[in-house]
């Protein structure tokens, strides 16, 4: 069953791609706020998680994050990483630069081992704001599950009807490598539509497009948790890692969860 994240800090949960999390949620904390609406997202459809669409303000986020942090450290166990995700798309906050300015001066006086992720949809880099702040992170994880602009509209259904990979990936190429990308790999159907990003011809744009952007690493996972879309299935691990090896070829540090 999909739920969503129920305060502005959450966890630390143990993350499979990124150790003991402390999560930090931006986006409102009774409904969903997104410019994507993936048929495979933990929190639900867009359209079932509407209500107050508030931002969680600034100075909210600081008071929060620092009381858990001063009582994580107090008891000698400090989170290996500060998450930002949450109920949808973090970087659409007003405030998102602010806000990791806050976030690295409490980590570098609470707990200077930690480092500062954010989890994207990567449909914000059109903001100077946005792309400032992700550079100053230590984990930009950005994603992209699809080469092809017909399959991420079955697969994340972006909101915004200008979305094209083509301008994604020439804003993640900006970042000149200082980025981490991600993508769920997955088969299924939904409404008559076959959906499957692990064909040959799928891996093998993605691929061409992961050689044009050459981030810092690669993180390749798929289904672990409950779906909005009941038809979907898992790519089993021996796909991902066979994904994973082709990756490496290129150059670029592949990991699989």
């Amino acid at each position: 069953m999909t739920a969503l994240f129920e305060d502005v800090i959450f966890g630390p949960v143990r993350s499979r791609r990124l150790g003991l999390s402390l999560g930090v949620n931006l986006l409102p904390i009774h409904a969903k706020l997104c410019t994507f609406d993936c048929i495979y997202c933990e929190c639900g459809w867009n359209a079932e998680r509407r209500g107050a669409m508030r931002f969680n303000s600034r100075e909210e986020v600081r008071l929060k994050l620092e009381e858990v942090l001063s009582r994580m450290k107090e008891a000698g166990t400090p989170p290996d990483v500060i998450t930002f995700a949450g109920n949808g798309e973090p970087t659409m906050h007003p405030d998102f630069e602010p806000i990791i300015d806050d976030t690295i001066a409490l980590r570098n006086r609470l707990c200077p081992t930690a480092k500062i992720s954010v989890l994207s949809n990567a449909t914000q880099l059109h903001r100077e704001e946005v792309c400032r702040a992700l550079e100053r992170v230590d984990n930009n994880i950005l994603k992209l599950d699809s080469a092809f602009d017909e399959t991420v509209r079955r697969i994340n259904q972006p909101r915004q009807a200008h979305y094209a990979v083509e301008d994604i990936v020439r804003r993640m190429h900006q970042f000149s490598g200082r980025m981490i990308l991600q993508t769920m790999f997955l088969r299924g159907h939904r409404n008559g539509a076959t959906i499957d990003n692990t064909t040959p011809e799928e891996v093998a744009a993605w691929l061409r497009l992961v050689e044009q952007i050459r981030p810092r690493q690669v993180m390749i996972y798929s289904l672990d948790r409950d779906t909005p879309c009941d038809t979907l299935e898992r790519v089993t691990k021996e796909e991902l890692q066979a994904i994973a090896r082709q990756v490496e070829a290129l150059g670029i540090a592949c990991s699989v969860a």
